[in-house]
């Protein structure tokens, strides 16, 4: 069962692309945090929907968010899939136990081994603000994600 609008978002500490540890609780006061739950590197869905975050960077950061991408790849997979495509905010491994942080949400597809596709808006106050899953197969509506985080910015502010 995927985590609900109003509840605690679960902490986690993952390493990024960079072998930098990330956790949730980093950005807790300071940022709202955008996770993007998705299956795979490389496939092309993932590759047009991190594409779509690259391009819209300077937006999710004028809304005063963090965007972070998580799924089971490894450390090294997401640092080759960052520089090939340009993605300069951290990616997630949810590696190693495989979609131990992606399982706290309700997220980890166990008989296909990879994360599903979501997004949840977490706001400052360490609560989940926002959330949409989608198909396998589907980009998110970017514009869609950051209409929500205006609403969650203002009602932070």
């Amino acid at each position: 069962m995927p985590i609900a609008v109003g509840q605690p978002a679960p902490d986690f500490v993952l390493k990024d692309q960079n072998q930098k540890e990330v956790k949730l609780t980093d950005y807790k006061g300071k940022k709202n945090v955008v996770l993007v739950f998705y299956p795979l590197d490389w496939s092309p869905v993932c590759t047009n929907e991190h594409a779509c975050f690259v391009s819209d960077l300077k937006k999710f950061e004028q809304l005063d968010a963090q965007v972070l991408g998580v799924s089971v790849d490894s450390v090294w997979s997401h640092k080759a899939f960052a520089e090939k495509t340009g993605i300069t905010y951290p990616l997630l491994a949810d590696f190693h136990p495989r979609g131990a942080m992606a399982d706290k949400y309700g997220l980890y597809l166990a008989d296909k081994g990879i994360t599903g596709r979501a997004i949840a808006i977490v706001n400052k106050a360490g609560n989940v603000a926002w959330f949409k899953q989608y198909d396998i197969p589907q980009v998110p509506d970017l514009a869609e994600v950051a209409q929500a985080l205006t609403g969650v910015k203002s009602a932070t502010a």
